[in-house]
């Protein structure tokens, strides 16, 4: 009888305990729950791929932006990006159409276009960089193999028009015929070197031609120089002729008009004229120490004795 009022009495003192124990269980399991739950929920952010993948197996790609579930335990998740990338291709040498050798150091600009075709034919973004790269050499190898070495680092000789367009658009069929599920937006050569065995004999060549091409200008421009300067002095000769002939008619005219005028003064007064003529000509013969001996009956004497008849 005892027994029993004590086994009812303990059994009494843990009700209040076993309440509290079923409230604890109920908190765990919900826990549990709540963090199965929010483990198997993911977001989708702008800028990239969500692949949802189940034993390994990709079972769906989201790619708008939001939260997205998954079965727990079952599915995994991986991201990649949807925005485009830079890719530093290696640097590679190539022989020109005319035999040169050069080092070609170029870049492009991709993006992921086909998330399922990528991881089912490249597997992962390093190996469909690296089959990008092989299609990037194999085209750049082609486009430059039709060139001259001179038309590929001059310029003024260059005939490529739009080489980095030609490349990407043949890059990009290389591509989709793989079904790598990725797209070139850009292929660009940053820089063309000579192998370093090479470089001191081009640069001698091209210091040749610079100096070659300078002396053509140099040449030129003497002959320029000299063919204007003997047109100049052609037209120089032509005007003092015709200023030297010009003067010659104004001077004979002059002369002529002086001659008129002198004739019609002198004709109205003859002795005078004889007088101004005989005076004219003591100018140019006598001098400060001339000494003259004249005959008695010569017009100077008649003159210097005043006689004027």
């Amino acid at each position: 009888m005892s027994d029993k009022v004590i086994e009812m009495s303990s059994r009494k003192d843990l009700g209040p305990w076993r309440g509290y124990a079923k409230v604890g269980i109920f908190f765990v399991i919900l826990l549990i729950v709540l963090f199965i739950l929010l483990s198997n929920v993911f977001i989708v952010k702008e800028g990239e791929y969500r692949v949802v993948r189940q034993f390994g197996e990709v079972v769906r790609i989201e790619k708008t932006p939001g939260l997205k579930v998954k079965i727990p335990f079952i599915q995994s998740v991986t991201t990649l990006p949807k925005y485009q990338m830079g890719y530093d291709v290696s640097e590679a040498e190539i022989n020109t159409r005319d035999k040169k050798r050069i080092m070609i150091d170029n870049y492009a600009v991709w993006r992921i276009e086909d998330p399922k075709k990528m991881i089912t034919n490249a597997r992962t973004i390093e190996s469909a960089e690296a089959r990008m790269e092989e299609f990037i050499y194999s085209v750049v190898r082609t486009e430059l193999g039709q060139l001259n070495y001179d038309e590929i680092i001059n310029d003024e000789k260059s005939t490529r028009g739009s080489l980095n367009d030609r490349m990407t658009d043949k890059v990009n069929e290389l591509l989709e015929d793989s079904n790598y599920g990725i797209v070139v937006t850009d292929v660009r050569i940053k820089r063309t070197d000579l192998p370093a065995e090479n470089e001191a004999s081009v640069f001698k060549r091209m210091i040749s031609e610079r100096e070659s091409t300078a002396q053509q200008y140099l040449s030129k421009g003497d002959a320029d120089k000299n063919r204007i300067k003997a047109d100049t002095d052609r037209k120089v000769t032509e005007l003092i002729a015709t200023a030297k002939a010009e003067a010659e008619i104004i001077r004979a005219l002059g002369e002529a008009e002086a001659a008129k005028v002198y004739n019609a003064s002198f004709s109205k007064d003859a002795e005078f004229y004889r007088l101004y003529r005989t005076l004219e000509s003591y100018k140019k013969t006598i001098g400060d120490d001339t000494v003259i001996i004249l005959p008695v009956n010569s017009p100077y004497a008649s003159l210097l004795m005043g006689n004027t008849k």
